[in-house]
């Protein structure tokens, strides 16, 4: 008889499994410490040897334990190793089966033993699925009150474009996102939804009135522009041009027409307004080039005004300033930018001859001569009487009366000094 720690083959070649339940099929045997030990048979043997008999049931047993320590693996989730609960409950309990009936030769109770522990394990990872579960809930329902957030955030925008395709995005993250208890996720919608209404309902109310102001847009650029068109060959430069400037104005405060509607109005305003100027600048170019030559000759003018100053001769400067101003004007517009400067030098010659005509006056008029002369007369009559008045008072030894007539007549001498300056000045 050959035998081993869990098994042994008896002379006919019968294979037992030693074990420590209690079970027996056979012959059973006390141990030190209590335990019943009992056998049962796994099988039988005659194809080879009795070593070769429990080699091939060792094996048997091994494979169990390798399937068990696998199982093991995947309830602990080592390596990245996984099973659902459930699937791991109903491996386990089959492999319980599987263990109880064994006909192999090796610890029974080992195996039992990992089975009982991987119970165990799995109810931890019960527990942890369960608070994953839980916590993945509350991250779906955390998202789609953001995405309801979002939404109810944006209801007021008027930023139509940009939000409308935001709206679209969060409409897709809604879809995709994990699914939440049915009536959280109901009145999460039911937000969702309104807010996108809401703001659905003003884009629509936007773009109705938009297009009631682009028809007003393009009935008042068509005005400007068959004013525009109508004024293309006006020759009145200065008005037309400063109405098309009003017509830009206007223009711009119309607002936007459809684009097609405002590419077409604004080519055809453009055209009437370059026919305009286009004609109005070759006209100014032809008109720049006589102003530049009226320019040179109205130099050549200011040459023969400046050659009268200083004025000797009043009235021979008079007479010869009413011809060059003749010639001034007959020579025409010079350019704008010379405009001033040449009229500035003409208007001191006229200061100026002006002038020795105003102070000819002066010297030869007779009323002011007139005048000149009985202040004069007054004055010397006046000093005169104060003579006398001295003479008498420094007779009668009167300070007094005499300083005051000296003071008196030095002031009428000064003021007869002005007079007889003023009479010498008409006199030349």
């Amino acid at each position: 008889m050959t035998t081993e720690p869990w098994g042994r083959v008896d002379e006919e070649g019968n294979v037992f499994l030693r074990t420590t339940d209690g079970t027996t099929d056979g012959t059973t045997d006390g141990t030190t410490d209590g335990t019943t030990v009992g056998e049962r048979q796994v099988g039988s043997w005659q194809a080879g040897s009795p070593d070769e008999a429990l080699a091939f049931y060792a094996r048997k047993y091994e494979n169990l334990r390798v399937e068990i320590d696998l199982l093991g693996r995947r309830v602990r989730g080592e390596g990245g190793a996984t099973i659902e609960p459930d699937e791991a409950a109903a491996s386990i309990e089959r492999l319980r089966a599987t263990v109880a009936e064994a006909n192999v030769v090796g610890d029974l109770g080992a195996l039992t033993t990992k089975l009982d522990g991987l119970v165990g394990v799995l109810d931890s990872r019960r527990e942890e699925l369960a608070a994953r579960k839980v916590a993945a809930k509350e991250a779906a329902r955390g998202k789609r009150e953001a995405i309801v957030a979002e939404g109810e955030s944006l209801s007021e925008s008027t930023s139509w474009k940009a939000t409308g395709e935001r709206y679209r995005t969060l409409l897709d993250e809604w879809k995709a996102a994990p699914r939440i208890d049915r009536p959280t996720e109901q009145a999460l919608w039911k937000r969702f939804s309104a807010a996108r209404t809401a703001f659905d309902r003003r884009r629509r109310v936007h773009f109705a009135e938009l297009g009631s102001q682009r028809e007003d847009a393009k009935a008042a650029k068509e005005r400007l522009v068959t004013e525009a068109e109508s004024l293309a060959t006006s020759t009145d430069w200065g008005p037309t041009a400063a109405r098309f400037r009003s017509l830009m104005t206007e223009w711009k405060a119309a607002g936007r027409a459809g684009r097609a509607d405002d590419e077409a109005l604004w080519e055809r305003y453009r055209a009437a307004q370059d026919a305009f100027f286009n004609a109005r600048n070759a006209t100014m170019a032809e008109r720049d080039v006589e102003h530049r030559a009226n320019l040179a000759t109205k130099e050549a003018i200011l040459v023969d005004a400046e050659a009268l100053l200083p004025v000797a001769d009043p009235k021979i400067a008079r007479v010869a300033l009413r011809g060059i101003h003749d010639r001034w004007e007959a020579a025409g517009h010079v350019p704008r930018g010379d405009r001033d400067r040449v009229e500035g030098r003409l208007r001191v010659v006229d200061d100026a001859v002006r002038g020795a005509e105003e102070s000819q006056w002066k010297r030869t008029n007779p009323e002011a001569r007139a005048r000149a002369e009985e202040t004069a007369t007054a004055l010397r009559e006046s000093i005169a009487k104060l003579e006398k008045q001295l003479a008498k008072a420094e007779a009668a030894d009167d300070t007094r009366k005499a300083q005051e007539a000296r003071d008196a007549i030095a002031a009428r001498h000064e003021w007869l000094a002005e007079a007889e300056k003023a009479l010498a000045d008409f006199s030349n």
